[in-house]
C-alpha cells in the first residue's frame, strides 16, 4: 500500500554557549542591528513624528451685518466718501458721509443647516461730478467650528481695490478662507477671538482707522481672509447712476490642523513596526544560517517538547 505524508512539523534545535562567548556577542549584535536601524530609517525618512493632524470641516459662518465702507474719489487727491453700520463712525465723517443702499442674503445650498455663501450688494449714490477710483470694504462674520474642539470667533473679510480709471461697478466672487498660524486645540472650548473686530461703540476716530484695525486683526493666530484673485472693475457710469458693489462670498470646507499626542505616537509606531518586520525576517534567517553552520562555536542540543519533558520527569 502506498504511503503519503499527511502531516509534518519542524524539529527545533537549541544551541548552547557561555554568556561571554562569541555566540552570545553575535546575538547581542544581531539584536542591536534588528531593533535600532528600523528606528533610524523611519526617523530619517521624514514625517516620523507627526506633530499635527488635520481634518476637514464645514464651518458655521454667519454674516453679522456690520459694514464699513470707504470710497476713494478722483481725480482730486484726498477725496472720499464713507459709511458704516456704526453710528459713532458715521458721526465722525461730517460732509464725507454718504448713506448707500445695502442688501444681503445667505444661502444654504445643500440644506445641511450651515450657510454656504453670502450675496452682498451695495449701491453708493454719487453726484455727476464724483468718480470712484477705489474701494475699501470691511464685512464682519461669526465663525464657528464644532467637530473637534468648539472654536468660536468673530472674523472679517476685507476688500480693497483701486484703479486708474473711474468705475461704475465692482464685482467680487471669492471665498472666506481660514488662516491658522498655530494648530487649534483638539478638545474643549476656545473663545479667545470671540470679540468684535471693530469697537463700534467707541467715539474716537482712531478706533475706526483701517490701519489699526488690520494690525490688531493680524496679531491673531487664527483669522479669515477674503480670497478673490480677480475682482472685476467695470467702467462707464451714467451721470446719476450709483456706484455698485456686487459680492459673492463662499464659505468653503476647511482643512483644520490640530496637535494630538496619541495620533503622533500611533503614526510613529506604525512606521517603525512596518520596517521592523523586514529586519526581524532578515536577521532570523541570518541567525539560523550562523548557528546551523557553526560559524560561531556552540553545542547543538535537541529541544524537547513539554510533553516529552513531563514523561522524562515521571520516568
Amino acid at each position: 500500500m502506498a504511503l503519503y505524508e499527511l502531516f509534518s512539523h519542524p524539529a527545533e534545535r537549541g544551541y548552547r554557549a557561555g554568556l561571554c562567548s562569541k555566540a552570545a556577542l553575535f546575538l547581542l549584535l544581531a539584536a542591536a542591528l534588528t531593533y535600532i536601524p528600523p528606528l533610524l530609517v523611519a526617523f530619517r525618512s521624514h514625517g516620523f513624528w507627526l506633530k499635527r493632524s488635520s481634518y476637514e470641516e464645514q464651518p458655521s459662518v454667519r454674516f453679522q451685518h456690520q459694514v464699513l465702507l470707504v470710497a476713494l474719489l478722483g481725480p482730486e487727491p484726498g477725496g472720499f466718501l464713507a459709511w458704516s453700520t456704526f453710528p459713532a463712525f458715521n458721526r465722525l465723517q461730517g460732509d464725507h458721509l454718504r448713506v448707500p443702499l445695502v442688501s444681503s442674503r445667505e444661502e444654504d445650498q445643500n440644506q445641511d443647516g450651515k450657510m454656504d455663501r453670502l450675496h452682498f450688494r451695495l449701491e453708493l449714490p454719487l453726484q455727476s461730478t464724483e468718480h470712484v477710483l477705489g474701494v475699501q470694504l470691511l464685512l464682519t462674520f461669526s465663525y464657528q467650528l464644532h467637530r473637534m474642539s468648539t472654536f468660536v470667533m468673530q472674523s472679517m473679510a476685507f476688500l480693497q481695490s483701486s484703479f486708474a480709471v473711474p468705475g461704475s461697478q465692482l464685482h467680487v466672487n471669492g471665498e472666506l478662507r481660514l488662516q491658522q498660524k498655530q494648530p487649534l486645540s483638539y478638545s474643549g472650548l476656545d473663545v479667545r477671538y470671540n470679540v468684535s473686530v471693530i469697537n463700534g461703540t467707541s467715539p474716537f476716530a482712531c478706533d475706526y482707522d483701517l490701519t489699526r484695525i488690520m494690525a490688531a486683526y493680524q496679531e491673531r493666530n487664527v483669522t479669515t481672509v477674503l480670497d478673490d484673485p480677480n475682482p472685476i472693475w467695470l467702467v462707464g457710469r451714467a451721470a446719476e447712476a450709483p456706484f455698485v458693489i456686487n459680492a459673492v462670498i463662499r464659505y468653503p470646507v476647511e482643512v483644520i490642523s490640530y496637535p494630538f499626542f496619541w495620533e503622533m505616537l500611533k503614526f510613529a509606531w506604525v512606521q517603525y513596526v512596518s520596517i521592523l518586520l523586514i529586519f526581524l525576517w532578515v536577521f532570523k534567517r541570518i541567525k539560523i544560517f550562523v548557528f546551523q553552520n557553526q560559524v560561531v562555536t556552540t553545542i547543538p542540543v535537541p529541544v524537547m517538547a513539554q510533553g516529552d519533558l513531563y514523561k522524562e520527569h515521571l520516568s
